[in-house]
């Protein structure tokens, strides 16, 4: 098994797939491995993949998500390691619940910002004002945020595609002290010795001194360093989700929004704000970066279910009991 998941873990990198993306996918392809340690790789087949998904979703209980997330890991395994074709796999994918989403009022993303901790809060500004993922902010490089065409660059996004997104004039002096201390910070690891930063796609091969240059490094630094997971180097890499996740918390508690509030919840009310203020849905689609408007008509059932002009019967009858 170690044999087959080291030449799956090469496949996963020479794909260029994200880190995340490559534990996520180890865990799934050993984990399926495991379950059928009696067999060999070759012996595995589609009623095996059945098998094992069934095992997940009655006695692992997991949700469809999760179910799908296994499902991808393993037809990666399949068609890049084993190098054996499954088919009719569409039949094995679980049917994923869909939900409204959690969209704010413009009042409570006012109270939400106002209320967080003043050294994380253009973090929580620019996920509203541009409607980014998490990820894509946290992931934002110096060269990424063009202040004089007010727009900001997105680099590798879901689909493993760049787009533009807004800047919003507003923020522009706030992040323009933020790279002037970025630099300073950025001048102080290249004399410890520790001033490289990761790039994609072996650019640092190609271009040995990009590493080491101020435009490639993350706008949002982590305030410590650490060892890089894939390549063992010590260097300072972007600011940790958690930091993140925590300041949207406690700041939604201070402001006592009720709502369960988390990154993504900024981008649904970027994405609903805009198509209440008339925007058309295909320049809401392009923001956002859906590669289907389908995607991004949900946002479209949450400002068409504002029941605008309908009057409950209860205001008829006088309000009875009040």
């Amino acid at each position: 098994m170690e044999q087959v998941i080291n030449k799956m873990k090469g496949r996963l990198r020479l794909e260029h797939k994200a880190y995340s993306t490559e534990k996520s996918y180890l865990q799934w392809a050993e984990r399926f491995l495991k379950h059928y340690s009696t067999f060999s790789s070759e012996e595995l087949d589609e009623s095996h993949v059945e098998e094992f998904l069934t095992h997940l979703a009655v006695v692992d209980k997991v949700a469809a998500k999760t179910q799908n997330q296994a499902l991808n890991a393993i037809i990666f395994l399949f068609k890049n390691v084993i190098e054996k074709e499954l088919k009719d796999i569409n039949a094995f994918r679980a049917k994923e619940s869909r939900y409204l989403p959690t969209v704010l009022s413009k009042d409570e993303v006012r109270r939400i910002i106002e209320n967080s901790n003043p050294k994380y809060r253009i973090l929580l500004q620019l996920l509203y004002s541009s409607g980014l993922r998490r990820n894509e902010l946290l992931r934002l490089r110096v060269q990424d945020i063009d202040f004089d065409q007010k727009k900001i660059l997105v680099r590798r996004a879901k689909g493993d595609k760049d787009r533009f997104t807004l800047l919003a004039p507003g923020l522009e002096s706030h992040l323009k002290r933020i790279l002037v201390k970025r630099r300073e910070l950025h001048e102080k690891d290249l004399e410890a010795g520790v001033g490289s930063v990761y790039l994609p796609f072996a650019l640092s091969k190609k271009f040995p001194k990009a590493p080491y240059e101020f435009r490639w490094q993350y706008f949002f630094p982590s305030p410590v360093l650490s060892k890089d997971p894939r390549s063992g180097i010590r260097r300072r890499h972007h600011l940790h989700k958690d930091t993140l996740q925590r300041t949207i918390r406690e700041a939604s508690k201070k402001a006592q929004v009720a709502k369960y509030v988390t990154t993504h919840t900024f981008r649904h009310s970027f994405a609903t704000h805009l198509l209440e203020n008339k925007y058309d849905i295909r320049t809401v689609q392009e923001l956002l970066g859906h590669k289907d408007v389908n995607t991004t008509m949900i946002y479209t059932h949450v400002v068409n279910n504002s029941f605008m002009g309908v009057e409950s019967p209860f205001e008829s009858i006088g309000r009875p009991g009040l």
